[in-house]
């Protein structure tokens, strides 16, 4: 044990023996219970506080006391059928004791908590809160004191009125509790060091006047060491020295960060509880091999689960055809399994340089980010319209093959290949699998060639099984002849594409509401006539012919630029999708960090549903799963509170939000707990639910 360490604990000892023979002495601490109303409602949690008056020079401890101390304690003797939760810790002074540091209150501080009473109680009658406080209050000498407390309130009649003396005192203290952070955030360890980063770029350095972290629990970090402040662009970064404990650099580290913002002259502190789980040394940097080598194999299991999802069964439905074109000439279709290959990860790649490029340049995007365009939802449901068209057989290019879908399909050239890869990751888009929101939420935080890898690990999952596919001979031998067959399937294969425009065009209908929609069914018709015109000038020169197509098909651009105008009249970016209120038999709450912060300080279980209008898996999982009657009846029965964050369009709160869990996508499920401790961590549901695991995690609150 080092010089310091061993002072610490002798500091202990002398303190509590002092203590012991002082505490016949006249008590330190005035102690009280207070309530927020003069009368409570039965049912309804209202806040009580244990009220501390401290003598001058002395003072009590928070939750995480620091290098030595107790935080204060209830034991209650409640009535039948009520319940108490815990303490919700205003956020504490630093008080150093020689070479330690403690956390704690000096003079007053006031301790606010819930109290649920039942739901059977006779309006008008008189109910006594009683419990036993304990507490240890310190100065050069430490006092363990305790004091029983109790409250006696009536039962209202009607709408409980505020208590005059109770009311502004809790509320000025639960203005002081950590609110959720809104900011994702992690840290490294070094063998000396730990550098914690706080990902909030609005916070300046020319604004903050203090910053501070509270971890939760000691031993991480080194509580007495200075806490050197580097703001940027980027965030925050907090380099500390490493704690006594050496394996707990090993698990998040959760505590309170305290910044002290100067604004209009004035200085306004502001508190934020915050969980910051592991980065391998130079995360930011060089990640550790058997970190990236973890997130590789996520990304190749979530790319190949890619495979079943929804949204991309069409488009390898459509490859498929290209497998028994090419059957009987193993050489071909091996070409044009790399082919197809080459297509998926070109177009991964695309995609996630845009997304690497936006978030180094402070875009709060993630997975599918592209969605929340509307423009872009809408080329894509053009796009997907034109292919079923073209297996619809109406736009028929030559006498061989039918249009762009039999182009993708069949072709004897590599460009189809290649074009039906690219069309396979556009669709793949809206889907997220299993595995990938832990590979993608590493894949963002890294630097661009590593989090290149990572999406290309994705790139080939997806690719993976076409590719085996065709350089196996065997199986080649399993696949059936071509013959006329194939028309009729490719005919019947142009109907999930066109249930995708359909679902594209209700996308936009969340996105930019009846304007947006309008502008995109103008840009369908545009496409029908020009397919139409298409074949019946096929008498005509092809040159005309093909003047007069592209004529028609050059009105479509006049369709973007009617979504791009009208669609922030009807749903501007960040706005959630008109549809928030109910679903099913469970009433679902517009998700915002103050309403999740004022839940988890009420103790309150909390189920936040992180979604999108665009995702295919996120509207599967309500349906099966989130609307199922068992589940909303254990809602109502554990009191759990939804809230649902609808990333239909872009939302940077949210997206903040999705970083500090870990992910960079949708669907996320996210379970809070009842209490409103730092210590109480959601739990991360799978992103495959069923009815049974959304069951099975509420049961466990």
């Amino acid at each position: 044990m080092s010089l310091r360490g061993t002072f610490v604990v002798l500091a202990c000892v002398f303190l509590i023996l002092g203590g012991a023979a002082a505490s016949s002495e006249t008590p330190r601490v005035r102690v009280e219970l207070l309530s927020e109303v003069a009368a409570f409602t039965p049912g309804q949690t209202f806040w009580v506080a244990l009220r501390q008056q401290i003598a001058p020079g002395w003072h009590t401890y928070w939750m995480n006391p620091g290098d030595s101390g107790e935080p204060p304690r209830i034991e209650w003797a409640l009535p039948s059928g009520f319940t108490a939760g815990e303490i919700a810790w205003p956020y504490p002074d630093r008080i150093p004791q020689g070479p330690a540091m403690t956390y704690g209150y000096s003079r007053e501080v006031v301790l606010p908590l819930p109290v649920t009473p039942p739901s059977a109680l006779d309006p008008g009658a008189r109910v006594t809160l009683r419990g036993r406080a304990s507490w240890l209050v310190c100065e050069k000498t430490c006092i363990p004191e305790e004091a029983p407390i109790a409250l006696t309130l009536s039962v209202a009649a009607r709408a409980p009125a505020p208590d005059p003396r109770g009311a502004p005192l809790i509320a000025a203290a639960r203005r002081n509790v950590p609110t959720p952070s809104p900011w994702p955030s992690s840290f490294v360890a070094t063998s000396e060091d730990i550098t914690l980063t706080v990902e909030a770029p609005h916070l300046t350095a020319d604004r903050l006047t203090d910053v501070w972290f509270y971890p939760a629990r000691w031993g991480a970090i080194d509580l007495i060491a200075p806490q050197r402040v580097r703001v940027d662009p980027a965030g925050i970064r907090l380099d500390v020295a490493r704690g006594p404990l050496r394996d707990a650099v090993g698990a998040p580290i959760e505590g309170v960060l305290v910044v002290a913002e100067r604004l209009d002259g004035d200085v306004a502190r502001h508190a934020f509880s915050l969980t910051a789980p592991p980065r391998p040394a130079g995360a930011h940097g060089d990640p550790t091999v058997a970190s990236l080598l973890r997130a590789v194999a996520l990304a190749l299991a979530g790319g190949l689960v890619l495979n079943l999802m929804p949204c991309v069964l069409p488009v390898l439905s459509v490859k498929a055809l290209g497998l028994v074109q090419h059957s009987s000439r193993p050489a071909r279709l091996r070409a044009h399994g790399l082919a197809y290959a080459a297509g998926v990860l070109a177009s991964f790649a695309i995609v996630a340089g845009a997304l690497i490029a936006l978030r180094g340049a402070g875009a709060q995007v993630g997975w599918g980010f592209q969605l929340q365009s509307p423009a872009f939802v809408t080329l894509l449901a053009w796009l997907f319209f034109a292919v079923a068209l073209g297996f619809s057989g109406v736009i028929v290019v030559g006498g061989r093959f039918a249009g762009t879908g039999q182009t993708l399909a069949t072709r004897s050239g590599y460009g189809g290949s290649f074009a039906a890869g690219a069309l396979a990751t556009v669709a793949a888009t809206p889907c997220t699998a299993p595995f990938m929101g832990a590979a993608v939420g590493f894949a963002v935080i890294q630097p661009w060639p590593i989090a290149l890898v990572v999406f290309e690990a994705l790139g080939l999952g997806l690719a993976l099984p076409y590719l085996v596919l065709t350089f196996v001979p065997a199986w080649s031998r399993l696949l059936p002849k071509p013959g006329p067959w194939m028309t009729r399937l490719q005919q019947l294969l142009a109907f999930p594409l066109y249930a995708s425009t359909a679902w594209l065009v209700w996308v936009m209908s969340q996105q930019a509401g009846p304007p947006g929609v309008g502008a995109a069914l103008a840009g369908l018709v545009l496409i029908a006539c020009a397919s139409w015109v298409h074949r019946a000038l096929g008498g005509v020169r092809a040159l005309w012919r093909h003047a007069a197509t592209w004529t028609v098909a050059a009105l479509l651009p006049l369709s973007i630029v009617g979504i791009v105008a009208l669609g922030p009249l009807a749903a501007g970016p960040g706005s959630p999708a008109p549809e928030v209120a109910a679903d099913g038999r469970l009433g679902w709450e517009p998700f915002n960090l103050e309403r999740l912060a004022a839940l988890r300080a009420s103790g309150k279980p909390v189920f936040v549903n992180f979604t999108a209008a665009w995702c295919v898996t996120c509207l599967v999982n309500e349906r099966v799963a989130l609307r199922s009657p068992a589940v909303a009846d254990v809602f109502a029965r554990k009191g759990v509170v939804a809230l649902k964050a609808d990333w239909t369009n872009r939302d940077p709160v949210i997206s903040r939000v999705l970083g500090s869990l870990g992910r960079s996508g949708v669907p996320l499920y996210v379970l809070y707990p009842p209490g409103a401790g730092i210590g109480s961590a959601p739990t991360v549901l799978p992103q495959i639910l069923t009815e049974g695991a959304v069951i099975d995690a509420l049961d466990k609150i």
